[in-house]
């Protein structure tokens, strides 16, 4: 009894959680529709909402309530106040009307970083003119942040130079530029941008680390094994049968069937060469917490990385599609990328819409939080082929490493990093 009310609490907090990420998935798949609903009238309304800020929207709203609402409440401080504030919208033209004839260069030390990396950048601006520039200010984009320079007087053919450091404490895909000059009234109602340059991205990889007998390594087959599947056309000799036209007739077996007096081919038992399948789902209610998400993406990152080290065929999904995988460089980056997709299905859902590609793995690890349950990961080990060995990394932030066998399903828990290789070696044994 006692037992049972403790796990009340407990329920309560995992229904909140839940409730609270399937509400985030409804909110944001609502603002990306909205967004690109929008996506042809904000392109056309740009050259205006880029110039006007907000402050100048709101001057711009008063003075015209003001000049109207003047004259009918017979009040002149009013119509005073309102010319004064359209006054200014029309001084701020004059602060951001001209060229900005400046040339920029941003250079990255490193494109690719590792999580918690330092990055650092170099910014050099140039005046190409004959005439001396004023002061302004120099912005670029690094992600959602945005870096600012203030830009002293330039003479002809002066150079400023700036050093910059890049924050990398999470994973991502960081669009560093373009540069722009910034031109704006000293109210900041207005506000005109050029650009200097071409933007630049920096990839902040995830963290991983180097799994000794990694996933991949689970089927040592460096030639290839044999799996209960019939083939007519392999190496592994199976057994004889009857020709049957259409048959490939280099697989006749001359000597038996000279022996029964009928033509007689050779079967085979397919082989598969190591091929490891890692995927991560990216539907938000399966996580309980971001830093489960970036926990599976890690696990996925490192089986990967080892997969690939090894001379192993790879083959990277997530929720919402193929990720990819040609090469370690493109693997990570394609990791660096991934963020929750608000539309994915369940991850029942996605292991039976998949391809060829995925099906032909012969090691497959499915990466999942919290908000997957046993019966769900049940359920989509029934959608893959029999002859495919499964093991399903469930990313609990802070839980104890332990594996569990539900039939030829592995299921491993791990709660940090550091303990994929425990998990993996408990796996293989």
């Amino acid at each position: 009894m006692a037992l049972a009310l403790r796990s009340v609490p407990q329920r309560l907090r995992r229904g909140a959680v839940e409730l609270s990420r399937r509400r985030r998935a409804v909110v944001g798949a609502a603002v990306d529709d909205a967004r690109r609903r929008t996506e042809q009238i904000r392109r056309r309304l740009a050259p205006i909402t880029d110039t006007v800020t907000g402050a100048g929207w709101l001057a711009g709203v008063l003075a015209l309530v003001l000049l109207v609402a003047g004259p009918l409440l017979r009040w002149p401080e009013l119509v005073a106040a309102g010319a004064f504030l359209a006054f200014a919208l029309l001084i701020a033209i004059g602060f951001v009307v001209g060229r900005q004839p400046l040339v920029a260069r941003l250079d990255l030390a490193r494109e690719r970083v590792v999580v918690g990396e330092r990055a650092n950048g170099y910014l050099m601006v140039t005046n190409p003119t004959q005439r001396r520039t004023r002061a302004l200010s120099v912005e670029f984009p690094v992600g959602t942040g945005r870096a600012v320079f203030d830009l002293p007087p330039l003479d002809p053919g002066a150079v400023h130079e700036e050093l910059f450091a890049i924050p990398t404490a999470r994973r991502a895909v960081l669009d560093v530029g373009p540069v722009v000059a910034v031109r704006a009234d000293p109210l900041a109602l207005l506000r005109r941008e050029r650009e200097l340059n071409e933007l630049d991205q920096l990839y902040v990889h995830p963290q991983t680390l180097r799994v000794d007998g990694s996933a991949a390594g689970l089927v040592r087959d460096l030639e290839g094994r044999t799996v209960p599947k019939v083939s007519d056309n392999d190496v592994s000799f199976h057994a004889l049968r009857g020709y049957v036209a259409g048959d490939d007739r280099r697989h006749i077996h001359w000597k038996s069937s000279a022996k029964t007096g009928a033509l007689m081919v050779r079967q085979f038992e397919e082989t598969r060469r190591s091929h490891l399948l890692t995927m991560v789902s990216s539907r938000l209610e399966d996580y309980a917490s971001d830093d489960e998400f970036e926990l599976a993406i890690s696990v996925a990152g490192s089986l990967g990385t080892q997969a690939l080290a090894d001379g192993q065929q790879l083959t990277a999904a997530s929720s919402h599609g193929s990720l990819p995988a040609g090469g370690l460089q493109r693997f990570l980056d394609g990791l660096s990328g991934l963020s929750y997709d608000w539309r994915a299905r369940r991850l029942v859902e996605v292991t039976r819409r998949w391809g060829h590609d995925e099906l032909s793995a012969s090691v497959m690890v499915l990466c999942v939080g919290a908000g997957v349950s046993i019966t769900d990961l049940r359920q989509a080990r029934r959608q893959l082929p029999v002859d495919t060995r499964v093991i399903a990394m469930r990313c609990l932030v802070g839980a104890e490493p332990s594996v569990r066998w539900l039939g030829d399903l592995a299921v491993a828990t791990v709660g940090r990093l550091d303990e994929l290789g425990v998990a993996v070696r408990r796996v293989s044994a």
